[in-house]
This record gives C-alpha cells, structure tokens and sequence, in this order.
C-alpha cells in the first residue's frame, strides 16, 4: 500500500458518523446493509447516509453492490487488512515474529487474513 492510499483511507474515516458506519457494516460482514437500513440503524437522514457512504465508497472503504433499485454496501475488510499490514509492516524492528497480530484480524476474515503470528518463548 502507498502512503497516499493509507492517507486517503484515514481521512475518510475521520468523522464520527463515518466509523459508526464502517463498524456496523463490518458486524454485517459479508450480508451487507441496503443504504435505507444503514440510515435507519445510525438513526441519519437519508441525505447524509447517503453522502457519507459515497464519500467511504470512493475512499475504497466500502464496496457496493446494485440490487434493483437498492445498493447494498459492505466494508472492504481485504483493504482495511491491507491498511493494517501497511501500519504494522515495521513492527518490532523488522522482526514480526516478535509481535503477535490482533486476534480478531483472522477470525473476521479467514481467507485474508494471515494466521496469527505467536511469539515464540526461548525455553533456554
């Protein structure tokens, strides 16, 4: 990932409404939210779900799906891993073994995430 694309990422989440959006489509997971159920959930007028979710579509926080007449919206959870890999990529001096990864990064997304890394213990 590239500095600008990282900066890019956090900046479209830097509003409150917009985190609360992000979250809630993270716990739908691969179900998504139609953008009218994704209003009515955070309690937001519909011009204002609606400007926040294009805003996070364009960043490439979220992704969305036509359905008729309805656009179904998911949180990128690969990009958001990539962010993650991109903040960490320097942990622990160089050494990731040393560092352990968030436990829920691979239960949310198996087939993204990397396993755990778990520091090994020197027994000597």
């Amino acid at each position: 990932m590239e500095k600008h694309t990282a900066t890019r990422l956090f900046e479209s989440l830097s509003s409150g409404v917009r985190l609360d959006i992000y979250r809630l489509l993270v716990r739908r997971g691969l179900d998504g939210l139609v953008a009218g159920e994704i209003a009515a959930a955070l309690a937001l007028p519909a011009n204002s779900a609606s400007f926040h979710l294009k805003g996070m579509t364009q960043a490439g926080l979220l992704t969305v799906q036509k359905e008729g007449r309805f656009q179904r919206y998911r949180a990128n959870l690969p990009q958001m891993l990539e962010l993650i890999a991109y903040l960490t990529e320097e942990c622990c001096a160089g050494q990731p073994e040393r560092c352990g990864a968030p436990p829920s990064a691979a239960a949310c997304c198996p087939t993204v995430a990397p396993p755990p890394i778990i520091p090994t213990v020197d027994e000597s």
